[in-house]
């Protein structure tokens, strides 16, 4: 009987140092990162347990955990050709070929038919750089660029102290699991020691996720057809360039217009206050004048 109360307080006192612990902890956002209830007491009881000291990892320079992605939009020659060739500068490299898919397509009023593909590459990531100047190079024009990064330093610490957190509580339900003799005792620490084996191996998950993705950089390369860019040709009459000669012309009216106001603004204007004034003034006098003989006459 003393054992099994001796047990049961154990427990319950993980369980209550874990929820005074958690109430502190601020994870990330998002169903992976979900806090257990027994990482909080390791956290509590660690230093004097000897796991792990924050001052002593605080003390320590961090190392920036930053995850870089690129995708490009190209044209080119021949796209299943090029699809082939980012392959192979992949693994060239040191990387690999996350997917690879060649589709055909049709364009034009005939349909005719050209060859498109959508390919992902990962390279190493102090490598992005030259390898997206290599792949552009096999391009005829770049039509879109991207480069992102995220850092994701603070997560990543973060699941490194929780890890060490869920293995100390690990060892102490394995040690009051090897001490109880009771069979229910014995399968209540087992289900929590189960629970908190699958949150080290979620964390283990997350963090090996991290790392891959910041030692190898995702590039997304859109490969389409040069022909399919080229102007539409109907019998030698490219309604493309008839559209853009119009548009050429109005811009060239609507400029002579805009030139002409312009002038008459800088030019007109004082030359209408200049002579025309004057003139209007002599006119009025000459009216006024032709009114007034008649009217001195009749008198």
């Amino acid at each position: 009987m003393f054992k099994r109360t001796l047990l049961f307080t154990l427990i319950a006192g993980l369980a209550l140092s874990a929820c005074g612990a958690a109430a502190t902890v601020q994870p990330p956002s998002g169903p992976e990162f979900a806090l257990s209830a027994t990482e909080a007491p390791a956290a509590a009881e660690a230093p004097a347990a000897g796991g792990f000291a924050q001052d002593q990892s605080a003390a320590q320079p961090v190392e920036r955990i930053v995850i870089k992605n690129a995708s490009l939009s190209l044209l080119v020659e021949d796209a299943a050709a090029s699809a082939d060739e980012i392959a192979k500068l992949a693994e060239g490299m040191g990387g690999f070929v996350v997917f690879s898919n060649v589709f055909g397509i049709t364009y034009g009023p005939n349909d005719t038919p050209a060859k498109q593909a959508s390919v992902s590459v990962r390279v190493p990531a102090g490598r992005l750089s030259e390898a997206l100047a290599r792949i552009k190079d096999m391009a005829v024009e770049v039509t879109q660029e991207n480069v992102s990064g995220q850092d994701v330093t603070a997560e990543y610490t973060d699941l490194q102290s929780r890890l060490k957190n869920l293995e100390v509580a690990e060892q102490r339900l394995q040690t009051i699991m090897d001490g109880a003799t009771r069979t229910q005792d014995v399968l209540d620490v087992f289900n929590e020691l189960v629970r908190v084996r699958e949150e080290i191996e979620v964390i283990k998950g997350q963090i090996k996720f991290y790392e891959d993705s910041a030692a190898f950089s995702q590039i997304s390369i859109e490969l389409v057809p040069d022909v399919v860019a080229q102007p539409l040709d109907i019998g030698g009459w490219r309604p493309v360039g008839v559209v853009k000669e119009a548009f050429e012309l109005l811009i060239r009216s609507l400029q002579s217009l805009v030139e002409v106001l312009i002038y008459v603004g800088i030019c007109g204007v004082p030359l209408l206050l200049l002579f025309g004034l004057p003139s209007w003034a002599a006119v009025r006098y000459v009216r006024r004048r032709r009114k007034t003989t008649p009217t001195q006459k009749a008198s």
